[in-house]
């Protein structure tokens, strides 16, 4: 029988905790016996949710795929911030949250909607005379970038829960949540940084419909 995923087909994957992007694609390529197979948009090791896969003659669709809008939800902690502005790395600042105006949150959130310039993260994959920006940052390299126009088409915050804010985000590809982060903390003046993040939809790709990567594996070697 030919193998259906050689063919080619879209797999929606829950990303893993700790895992890469990368990671799935080799897992799954072992479990699926295909040689063509990608994923459009990456995740960060400490993001969950998902991940568009595609095999065979669906690898061509990726591009397009990843160009679609996001919608990620998570969580910020205000006072505290981190070089890479998750938990990738170490805290570097403290500060106290005591005498902070809620209404310093709900500006800063207003004025991170909408179109806005924004600078990833210098832990990124993003180039920078032709070495990822992530290894200078490791080396503890001085790293400059290029702010990039994003499209914020929706942040909710939720702070009933202070010093962790929870979010949810609609946006254009591209846009860093890391950067999210550490503007939002910037604005309100004691940091912040990205606690958890969880990717819920892709265009009109849903996380809801998504396999695990352990049941979805069991099944192809079930048969099923």
């Amino acid at each position: 029988m030919q193998n259906q995923y050689e063919e080619g087909k879209i797999l929606l994957i829950n990303k893993p905790l700790n895992w890469t992007s990368f990671d799935v694609v080799k897992k799954l390529r072992y479990a699926l016996k295909v040689k063509k197979i990608g994923h459009a948009g990456t995740l960060d090791p400490l993001a969950t949710g998902l991940l568009i896969i595609g095999t065979g003659k669906f690898t061509k669709k990726l591009n397009e795929l990843q160009g679609l809008d996001k919608v990620y939800e998570g969580t910020f902690e205000i006072g505290k911030t981190t070089p890479s502005h998750d938990l990738e790395t170490d805290f570097d600042s403290e500060n106290d949250i005591s005498t902070l105006d809620p209404n310093d949150l709900k500006k800063a959130q207003i004025e991170l909607t909408g179109s806005i310039a924004q600078i990833p993260p210098a832990h990124s994959a993003v180039k920078v005379g032709g070495e990822r920006a992530y290894k200078k940052a490791r080396k503890n390299q001085a790293v400059k970038l290029e702010p990039r126009e994003v499209v914020i088409y929706e942040f909710s915050i939720d702070i009933g829960n202070l010093p962790d804010v929870n979010f949810r985000i609609k946006c254009t590809k591209g846009t860093y949540i890391r950067s999210m982060a550490r503007d939002f903390g910037e604005k309100i003046g004691v940091g912040a940084y990205l606690k958890k993040l969880v990717r819920t939809s892709i265009g009109d790709y849903s996380l809801e419909d998504a396999d695990e990567l352990d049941t979805f594996i069991k099944k192809v070697n079930e048969g099923s």
